[in-house]
């Protein structure tokens, strides 16, 4: 048997990967060779860069802690209901596909995309909310879940160093915003560390602040990500008999389909077909976009989720309990850390370098633990301190 090639011999074998890249992509997108982190790496690799991002992404521990965390339905005993891991692969393949059809760059689109909802708090959106409360009333910004991904993955990671991942990776990731509807995207190219910065502040400052990724890549998840939820969502709630399928609006029926992979199919297809990709620097930065008609009724068919999907009841039912263990867990842990007391089972906490743990305030470091956690971990210290703590159905 052949000794394994070493690292030095596949050098070469890289620079051959790079210049391939470079005359399969279109003018506009973003090449592996142009990816820039904050600090210079001692080892030279042969792995292109946004490949490297998506390997260090996926074997970080945040990433492994999306197998239990919600997507939309919380405390459901059915297996084959979503949850995030399995949203951000769905987000991954598809936007794989537009950035194939579109010459882009397909490694960062797959780094951002499985990086995007990292930093999500256990129990979805509603658990981001009263964090977000509990942040406040803390004398915090409000906690965002695409901020805290970018912190996960540049700050907190193997002990607070971080993974080094690229700058347009980490931009992707904080510009994703897929629950804002826009008919197409354009990118913000010319960023660099510092703007990075200058945008995270903006974005703690102001939650409603709207940012566009700096890449076409970018855009492209940021637009599958609403294509991945949007009626992977909607069967569901079907499943859990929360919608029928003949309740979905008709003109969307007509338009988009009724079923996930219609739906899917529909919209994907609109993308590549409506999106406009720079062949020369005259004709501008590009765009990644719906046509008219089908961006109405992929907006008439959120509403149409939020009114019978997100805002159901049933969707609502344990919302009272989990914020009260919330409160408690957040005041629990923040008592224990001013009284100088360890907490079980904590890495973010305790087990953290010295420059993170004398520049963060007790509030700052129970915000990073809890929303590490996943929803069963959640429940379980929940209950290990008093709270009542919800059932699956």
């Amino acid at each position: 048997m052949p000794a394994t090639p070493s690292h030095t011999k596949l050098l070469p074998t890289l620079n051959y990967l790079n210049r391939i890249e470079d005359e399969r992509l279109s003018f506009t997108a973003t090449r592996s060779t142009q990816a820039v982190r904050r600090k210079e790496e001692d080892r030279s690799g042969y792995r292109q860069a946004f490949s490297l991002d998506a390997d260090r992404i996926i074997h970080s521990r945040a990433y492994t802690r999306y197998i239990d965390k919600t997507q939309v339905f919380c405390l459901v005993s059915n297996d084959h209901i979503t949850h995030r891991v399995l949203h951000v692969q769905l987000v991954s393949r598809i936007a794989r596909t537009i950035g194939r059809f579109l010459s882009l760059n397909e490694d960062l689109i797959e780094a951002i995309a499985l990086g995007h909802d990292i930093g999500h708090a256990p129990f979805g959106h509603d658990g981001e909310n009263f964090l977000a409360d509990l942040c406040t009333a803390h004398g915090l910004p409000p906690f965002q879940h695409n901020i805290q991904s970018v912190r996960f993955l540049d700050h907190l990671e193997r002990k607070g160093r971080g993974w080094n991942l690229s700058l347009q990776t980490l931009d992707g990731i904080l510009c994703h915003d897929g629950e804002i509807h826009a008919n197409r995207i354009a990118p913000n190219p010319g960023k660099s560390f510092a703007s990075l910065n200058t945008e995270l502040e903006q974005k703690r400052n102001d939650p409603k602040c709207k940012l566009a990724p700096m890449s076409l890549e970018g855009c492209v998840v940021r637009m599958a990500d609403t294509v991945a939820y949007i009626g992977r969502d909607i069967e569901d709630a079907i499943l859990l008999g929360l919608v029928k399928r003949t309740d979905i609006p008709k003109s969307c029926r007509e338009q988009l389909g009724s079923t996930n992979g219609e739906i899917v199919y529909t919209l994907v297809t609109d993308l590549i077909a409506n999106s406009f990709i720079p062949t020369n620097k005259a004709d501008g930065i590009g765009y990644i976009g719906f046509s008219g008609k089908v961006a109405d009724h992929l907006k008439e068919l959120k509403v149409f989720n939020y009114k019978n999907i997100y805002l159901h009841p049933i969707t609502k039912t344990n919302l009272p309990l989990i914020r009260n263990c919330y409160e408690t867990l957040f005041d629990h842990y923040l008592q224990q850390l001013e009284n100088g007391h360890a907490t079980e089972h904590v890495d973010i906490m305790t087990d953290m370098d010295s420059t993170y743990l004398t520049s963060h305030t007790p509030a700052a470091m129970v915000c990073d633990y809890i929303a590490g956690m996943t929803d069963d971990f959640f429940l379980k210290q929940a209950a290990g301190v008093g709270c009542k703590v919800p059932e699956k159905q």
